[in-house]
């Protein structure tokens, strides 16, 4: 088998986003391949829609059915002991592939021996073919052979895993997975992804699609997704720890855990949530403190993360009740002048 493309379905029944997915899936002009449909225990018709693709498509869609809901991670791990592809590809189950996308990822993989490709996708908000606003995925400086830097550069900034395909004997060697029943398990699973990695490469051009509905669950803040990306970033360092890259990465680990745990989070919940607890501010603090206490002036830091933010996270170190009070005003004068 040549590839497996794992698709993690949980409710996406309506408006017939999941038959779009794996209409594309099934259109794919490569040969030798196989759709793995994991079913997270929808509470809509997903399931039924996809033994119906099963029964039409015999040997090319294989559904799973979980028995709970375990997010899209553990529904992407349920596919993964399943694969048989010599290369594997993850598709969230309301998005979309360009017909020849994986034709292309492979045939750069052969052409350049590769052990993962990657492409561009482009941010669409109805079921087209037609590129809208194209995301670049990774930078050139990131391909090739992956010497430490680019190591440390893909660590900071992996790109999307949705965009890749991977050697799946690297996989499986290595025993990669993704966390389990949270959201935001890419963060965790794409830095620590790429450092088993030895050679990646590009094709320059959108060929996935990224569907934007109007009302996202994704872009809805609560505090609980709030603490699953602080648990990913817990699973990133734990990980890193366990497995002995902490000290030879230890810069880009520092930034990448404050920037996933700390910085994204606080001004996520801040801005997102009508009434922010001051609690949940001082325990995010009081973590990225616990680990890295010196984060502050870490190079990446320094670099990547704005001056405004800085000004304010350094506020929050000083006080965290003047942070929480004089966030608040910025907010509500955004709110008035708009």
């Amino acid at each position: 088998m040549r590839l497996s493309i794992i698709v993690p379905v949980y409710n996406m029944a309506a408006e017939e986003k999941l038959n779009f997915c794996l209409d594309s899936l099934l259109g794919q002009t490569v040969e030798d391949y196989e759709i793995i449909a994991v079913d997270d225990a929808s509470t809509d018709n997903s399931l039924e829609i996809l033994r119906g693709y099963e029964e039409r498509n015999p040997g090319k869609v294989r559904v799973v059915s979980c028995p709970r809901n375990k997010r899209q991670g553990g529904a992407k791990n349920e596919g993964l002991q399943r694969a048989r592809g010599e290369w594997i590809g993850f598709v969230d189950s309301d998005d979309w592939v360009a017909p020849d996308c994986y034709e292309k990822l492979l045939s750069r993989a052969l052409e350049t021996g590769a052990d993962v490709v990657g492409c561009d996708y482009s941010l669409v908000t109805s079921h087209t073919f037609q590129v809208g606003k194209t995301v670049r995925n990774n930078t050139a400086e990131q391909t090739g052979e992956l010497d430490e830097e680019k190591h440390k550069s893909l660590f900071i900034r992996p790109g999307s895993m949705v965009v890749k395909i991977y050697r799946g004997d690297v996989i499986r060697e290595n025993g990669l997975h993704f966390p389990e029943e949270i959201f935001y398990e890419d963060n965790c699973a794409g830095p620590l992804w790429s450092l088993y990695f030895r050679h990646f490469e590009r094709v320059e051009e959108p060929l996935y699609f990224y569907y934007q509905r109007a009302v996202s669950t994704v872009h809805q803040i609560s505090e609980d997704k709030c603490r699953d990306r602080v648990r990913a970033a817990e699973l990133l360092y734990e990980e890193c720890r366990t497995k002995g890259f902490l000290e030879r990465y230890y810069p880009e680990l520092e930034y990448r855990f404050t920037e996933l745990y700390y910085g994204i989070t606080l001004f996520s919940y801040m801005q997102g949530m009508k009434r922010p607890k001051l609690s949940f501010i001082k325990e995010l603090r009081a973590g990225v403190e616990e680990r890295f206490p010196q984060f502050e002036k870490n190079p990446y830091y320094r670099r990547f993360t704005g001056a405004e933010e800085q000004k304010l996270i350094a506020l929050q170190g000083r006080s965290s009740l003047a942070f929480y009070l004089y966030y608040k005003l910025i907010l509500l004068v955004r709110r008035i002048r708009s």
